[in-house]
């Protein structure tokens, strides 16, 4: 059967019968009715042109020499070509085992002779509409195939088609690429048993074996499939289920081969720590540069107590010589002696603290007590710029989880800004750091100013690496600041106050809630 025969809007009919008047009677009668007629008197030229032009309906003649009816019916419907078509039999014959005969060899319908014209118009009129729906049908499923098949032949992703017991009885080309076989090569075979090397029923754990058996829909990454050469790939598979009437049928597997993807996967996370030191490096040079910078300063804090200790050294030492010992002042001399020591090791400490490079990484940390040493940093910065620091840290800010050698420089690099910001305005109110839980998920921390402001293109360059308004500066500060606070899963940025000035902010997680978790400020 052809495309053309089955999509044109009229019938053909064949009227096939070896009395002339009949043909006659039948041509005259369907004429007019829209109909493409072809005439036949004998049996070898209805199947020609039967085969030629694939008519809907064939009007038969039962009784006819040679050939009769019975053995043209039979050869229609033994050939492909016009096995569709509906034959209608004509004949005197009115006995039931003849109507039998011919609806056993494939015949439609019966019309007994001599011919009703209205019965001939109307029987011809349905069959050959019924012929032209369902070869239309026909192609629509067939183009519908077509497209099916050529999507699944697109498709990268290997598909299969699994019977219950995980009999394979569909697989695309894809599939069959990645197991170095053909498509055809595959159906038959055991799904279980050639890509895990076992059909138990009994291995619970066994990939799409819960689909297949119980039409739970499965989503699996990285399972390792076997080849038939015995080498194994890993996968990402889906499957679903097949079912009809609530009953599962087997099941629909669509897997790929991620290979590649896992290589690249190990690429990347070998590249994240590759960042992760060199941050860690940079952020380690810039606190030893910061303290190159506070490095006069410092040594004045430190100065200042070996001073204090040096002329209370001298104090007890006459003390000592004197003729009669005051102990009471000696022992005072003694204590002061101790707090200036004291004193001197706590700025060494923070000292050593804040340039040593972290081995703890991220911890449960209390911002009040982190945020307070880092106002103690700032006092050298603070006195040089005139510039006073005020903190508020607010009683139910809650603890967060971060690396605190890494807060503690971004919060130092914030503030010092701040700080040279307002002096350069020639102003004189402090710098305010504040604390506050947002969301319920994050504290947020600020530092505001009441200085020069910020540019109109801050947003765009602001963070960028080697951008700088300082003269001297190298334009690594906030930049690094953003890194740092993005590896403590925080954000960082800026804000506009209405009373001038600028307002640097950052985010923090509030640390997860455990039994173990102490209620102690953890330092």
């Amino acid at each position: 059967m052809t495309e053309t025969a089955s999509e044109r809007d009229e019938a053909t009919i064949l009227l096939v019968d070896d009395n002339a008047q009949n043909l006659k009677v039948l041509y005259e009668t369907l004429k007019d009715r829209g109909y493409r007629l072809l005439i036949a008197n004998e049996g070898e030229k209805a199947l020609a042109l039967a085969e030629r032009h694939q008519p809907e309906v064939i009007l038969l003649d039962i009784m006819m020499p040679g050939m009769d009816g019975y053995d043209v019916c039979q050869r229609l419907k033994e050939n492909p070509d016009t096995a569709d078509g509906a034959v209608v039999f004509l004949s005197a014959l009115d006995d039931v085992d003849a109507k039998v005969k011919g609806f056993s060899l494939g015949g439609a319908d019966y019309i007994s002779k001599p011919f009703q014209a209205q019965e001939v118009i109307a029987r011809v009129a349905t069959h050959a509409r019924v012929i032209q729906l369902e070869r239309q049908l026909q192609a629509r499923n067939r183009q519908l195939e077509s497209d099916q098949t050529r999507i699944l032949n697109a498709i990268s992703e290997g598909i299969y088609g699994l019977t219950t017991e995980g009999e394979i009885i569909f697989a695309n080309p894809a599939a069959g690429a990645m197991l170095g076989l053909e498509p055809e090569e595959l159906v038959g075979q055991n799904f279980f048993r050639l890509h895990f090397g076992t059909q138990d029923a009994d291995s619970d754990d066994l990939p799409v074996l819960a689909t297949c058996r119980n039409g739970v829909a499965e989503h699996q990454r990285d399972v390792a499939m076997y080849r038939p050469d015995g080498t194994s790939f890993p996968v990402e598979y889906r499957s679903s289920p097949k079912l009809e009437d609530d009953q599962v049928l087997g099941a629909v597997v669509v897997f790929r081969d991620i290979s590649a993807e896992l290589e690249n996967e190990r690429a990347l996370d070998e590249a994240r720590e590759t960042v992760d030191v060199q941050r860690d490096q940079l952020a380690h040079a810039s606190r030893l540069s910061t303290m190159g910078e506070m490095a006069a300063g410092f040594a004045h804090e430190v100065n200042q107590p070996l001073t204090a200790i040096s002329n209370y050294v001298r104090v007890s030492d006459r003390l000592l010589s004197a003729d009669e010992l005051d102990r009471e002042l000696l022992g005072q001399t003694l204590h002061k002696i101790e707090a200036q020591a004291h004193r001197a090791s706590e700025v060494i400490r923070r000292i050593r603290s804040f340039v040593k490079k972290p081995a703890s990484g991220k911890e449960v940390i209390q911002l009040d007590c982190l945020l307070e040493e880092t106002r103690q940093f700032a006092e050298v910065d603070s006195r040089t710029n005139q510039v006073a620091v005020e903190l508020d840290v607010g009683d139910s800010v809650p603890a967060v989880l971060a690396d605190p050698i890494q807060v503690q420089q971004v919060a130092l690099n914030l503030i010092r800004n701040a700080l040279e910001a307002t002096r350069s305005a020639g102003g004189k109110e402090p710098v305010r750091v504040t604390a506050a839980i947002i969301d319920g998920q994050f504290v947020r921390i600020e530092v505001t100013d009441r200085g020069v402001g910020l540019p109109e293109d801050a947003e765009e360059k602001l963070f960028h690496p080697f951008f700088t308004t300082k003269q001297e500066g190298m334009g690594i500060g906030l930049a690094l600041c953003r890194s740092l606070i993005q590896a403590q899963n925080g954000e960082i940025g800026f804000e506009r106050p209405e009373e001038g000035g600028a307002t640097f902010y950052f985010t923090l997680p509030v640390a997860p809630v455990t039994a173990e978790q102490p209620e102690e400020a953890v330092e």
